[in-house]
């Protein structure tokens, strides 16, 4: 059968590769790295020693319809957030019109006018920032002092002219880091990751200074891309220096003019910026909805090009395994089905997922209990559960030869740091047990505990939630603007740091605070971090949901 790297004779009878892999991986072929024998885990089981709650019932359809948590936006909710931004809004052209006669003193920077030239960039561009976004400035780019670790040193500044600019006090401030992907918290100045990679330094030096196809190409890079391919269980893997970049240049070279890309409509910005440069006809399905998945592919079979009618040269599927602002887990196994039956191709991004999921911390495919050569592209980041940088393609052979010729990622990039390579390295070989410890294992135990528990007890206080009970990334929806400032303010002085979201990265009704738990923190930061956010709930009214809030003795037995 052709393969997906032949974009330019690879059409099948119905215009789609064909999508079957005959041969065996001689890296992944049912054994796990440290002994143990891979298997479907979807019964509570048992690895080294640590026991993992796996729901059996994870491949049912019916399994994400009892752990994904959504409530719609309460109708006097929305028009209440509506107002809000329309209030805004107004305000916003009012107090442009003041500074534009000098009324209101005007800090804003402005394009010099050369004659001739028209604008470089257009003012009004700027209106939701300068009015808006500038009212919530204080809490973003908080600037932090310390290692991203379970606690975190905050810069503290001041604002003297309402956020047009700061001034640092010289005081910092010590809070819970809610906020950073550290989910197995790998991500420390102290430890075994941090001593190789000071020894790393010591031998390689920081910088590669040069691309993997001219004089870059390390030993440690080898090693690393054999360690990845181990770990997921790939023949092969390519890695990157930064995970946006891994999304965004490898797309292209992978589907093209003529081809059918159907991506989910919530996935990532890079996703999205990748296929579009691919120039790939681009087709877009409901969040996680199956059927709309179906009819997407029914149709693209059915009416093949534009204008033309002719089949299409190959059909890609692109998802995430979880996805960052909604917590919600893909489903697989059902996806994994549709392109076997309608022979299209799946690439999953496993950014979120990887490490994070499954009783080895292998993702999503890892969680599923799916054989990883069922998912043709496999992507992720080391940003996350690593603490590092980058990101990874992997899959078989032929397709990283693939990419190493033809990704402007692979031919132009510097190579990625050696420091960088050697912490995804020791941490993964962590994960796998090749340090002879159960610290990855563990990792990944205390991490799926401190998600179980903090979900429950936000549900039990009364907050509407999004996402997949067993996802890291915890969404509370906070809807209104002039309260995303009040609930981040309000965290800060209760010792807690959080990362609030709005529009236009959300729908304009769904503004939120995003909670990102990681294996370093300790029961009594979740519940330091409870009570502060069940305090400013009820202070500037967040407890949304239609459910209620349980009675108090029913949410102090909820169990860690």
């Amino acid at each position: 059968m052709r393969k997906l790297i032949e974009p330019s004779s690879c059409v099948a009878a119905n215009g789609l590769i064909s999508n079957r892999h005959n041969n065996k991986s001689n890296i992944y072929n049912g054994n796990l790295s440290n002994g143990l024998k891979y298997k479907n885990h979807l019964t509570k089981t048992s690895v080294n020693g640590i026991k993992h709650n796996i729901p059996v019932d994870v491949k049912s359809p019916e399994w994400h319809e009892k752990h994904d948590s959504f409530e719609q936006t309460p109708l006097h909710i929305a028009i209440l957030t509506y107002l809000g931004y329309l209030i805004l809004y107004l305000y916003g052209h009012v107090s442009d019109f003041l500074r534009l006669i000098g009324v209101e003193k005007n800090f804003m920077s402005h394009e010099r006018g050369n004659e001739g030239f028209v604008p470089l960039y257009s003012d009004f561009e700027s209106f939701y920032h300068r009015n808006i976004i500038r009212r919530v400035a204080e809490c973003i780019n908080r600037p932090i002092a310390s290692v991203a670790g379970a606690e975190i040193d905050i810069m503290e500044r001041i604002t003297d002219d309402y956020g047009w600019s700061f001034e640092y006090t010289g005081k910092v401030i010590r809070v819970i880091n809610m906020g950073s992907y550290n989910y197995l918290g790998f991500a420390n100045d102290e430890g075994p990751c941090a001593d190789s990679v000071c020894e790393s330094i010591q031998k390689y030096g920081v910088g590669m200074c040069s691309t993997r196809q001219e004089v870059g190409n390390h030993d440690i890079h080898v090693e690393l891309e054999k360690t990845v391919a181990e770990f997921v269980g790939a023949e092969a893997a390519m890695c990157f220096g930064m995970g946006f970049a891994t999304n965004s240049m490898n797309i292209p070279a992978l589907v093209g003019k003529g081809c059918l890309l159907i991506s989910d409509e919530l996935n990532h910005a890079s996703i999205i910026l990748g296929s579009r440069l691919s120039g790939a006809t681009i087709r877009i399905y409901k969040h996680n909805n199956m059927k709309d998945l179906e009819r997407q592919l029914r149709k693209g079979i059915a009416y093949g090009q534009p204008r033309t009618r002719k089949p299409w040269r190959k059909i890609l599927i692109v998802c995430e395994g979880v996805y960052s602002m909604e917590g919600s887990i893909v489903k697989l196994p059902e996806i994994i089905n549709l392109k076997k039956k309608y022979k299209a191709y799946l690439y999953l991004d496993e950014a979120h997922s990887i490490g994070a999921m499954g009783a080895h911390g292998r993702g999503v495919v890892d969680f599923f209990g799916c054989d990883p050569r069922n998912v043709d592209i496999m992507m992720g980041t080391f940003t996350k559960s690593f603490g590092s940088c980058g990101g990874y393609i992997s899959g078989s052979k032929a397709l990283i030869d693939h990419i190493k010729a033809h990704s402007h990622s692979a031919c132009y990039a510097t190579a990625v740091s050696p420091p960088v390579a050697q912490q995804i390295i020791t941490s993964m070989e962590i994960i796998m047990g090749k340090d002879g410890t159960k610290l990855g294992i563990s990792k990944i135990e205390q991490l799926s505990r401190n998600i179980h528990y903090f979900r429950r007890k936000l549900k039990s206080l009364g907050f509407i939630i999004y996402g997949n009970d067993y996802s890291p990334v915890v969404p509370l929806l906070v809807y209104q603007p002039a309260k995303l400032k009040a609930f981040s303010n309000g965290c800060l002085e209760g010792g807690v740091g959080v990362v609030i979201v709005g529009f236009p990265a959300t729908p304009i009704t769904e503004a939120r605070a995003r909670f990102c738990l990681s294996a370093a923190h300790t029961k009594e930061m979740l519940d330091q971090t409870l009570a502060t956010v069940d305090r400013i709930g009820e202070l500037v009214g967040l407890k949304y949901s239609s459910k209620g809030r349980d009675p108090p003795d029913v949410t102090a037995q909820i169990e860690y």
